[in-house]
């Protein structure tokens, strides 16, 4: 059966207000279409334009030219914009800007209860959502009172608790140190394995992207490469051209090519690696 696209772009465009005329676009014509049920990580160097292109999909932002669908509706039409949120939730890299309660369950119940949603439902929705991001026994805690990676994931109930089909992730762990890092990106992946969230993860990681089905790279407002993680690292002088690294794994075995031993690029976990260098070298 043919996957259903939940979030297209078509030729999009992107400027702010009041920039110099003949400043470049931030957004120059992009073209994308995501699946839904799919895990896309969007790549780029800091200005590339994608935390711009995140703020679309839900349309906080909408663009200069051309159009945004999201399960099929115009993001530029008024009329579709709170089944738009309803659809894409957003989770930005500062979860001290998305807390807004003194109580975590209350904080995760926010949202539902500015829908409308009945009393019973969101006590369901809040229980289940806390039970996803493993936060279930701090639902009584003080968010201010948690670590960076935890309320990164009370952050990430909230929006559960909306029972968005998509959710959009604006650099959730820029602020992380690595084990509050770990902990979201497990979070993130059972969320599309276990529930079929389609999840947009937008990054500057390496190890991150390739954790994800697809790996879309921006440049300057332009998507420069789009496919399977395994290929796109591949790209390795391309990728470095535009300011990017390579997974540790991938930049190894790049080393070992450039020395004449004849091994792949697409080993991109440790074992992989570790398995094409002692096949190589066998």
């Amino acid at each position: 059966m043919e996957q259903k696209n939940i979030i297209e772009t078509k030729d999009i465009t992107f400027q702010y207000p009041d920039v110099p005329e003949g400043a470049s676009l931030v957004l120059d014509g992009v073209n994308l279409s995501i699946e839904q049920g799919s895990c896309v990580a969007i790549l780029g160097h800091n200005g590339s334009g994608k935390s711009t292109l995140a703020k679309h999909m839900n349309a906080v932002y909408l663009p200069s030219g051309g159009t945004v669908y999201v399960d099929g509706m115009d993001t530029a039409d008024e009329k579709y914009l709170l089944d738009i949120r309803r659809t894409v939730g957003m989770v930005f890299q500062n979860p001290d800007n998305q807390i807004v309660a003194n109580v975590v369950e209350e904080d995760v119940a926010f949202a539902p209860e500015n829908l409308g949603v009945p009393s019973e439902e969101i006590r369901r929705r809040v229980d289940e959502a806390l039970k996803i991001v493993g936060m279930s026994k701090y639902a009584r805690h003080a968010p201010h009172l948690l670590s960076g990676g935890q309320k990164q994931r009370i952050a990430i109930a909230g929006v559960i608790a909306m029972l968005p089909r998509c959710i959009v992730l604006d650099e959730p762990t820029a602020m992380l140190d690595p084990i509050g890092r770990e902990d979201v990106m497990r979070t993130i992946t059972r969320l599309n394995r276990e529930r079929g969230t389609t999840i947009v993860l937008i990054t500057h990681h390496m190890d991150e992207a390739a954790q994800a089905d697809r790996l879309v790279v921006m440049d300057r407002g332009k998507i420069i490469a789009d496919g399977p993680p395994k290929q796109v690292f591949q790209q390795v002088e391309q990728l470095k051209a535009v300011g990017l690294t390579v997974p540790e794994t991938v930049g190894l075995l790049d080393q070992l090519r450039q020395g004449g031993v004849d091994v792949p690029l697409d080993a991109l976990s440790v074992e992989e690696c570790a398995q094409a260098i002692y096949r190589a070298l066998a």
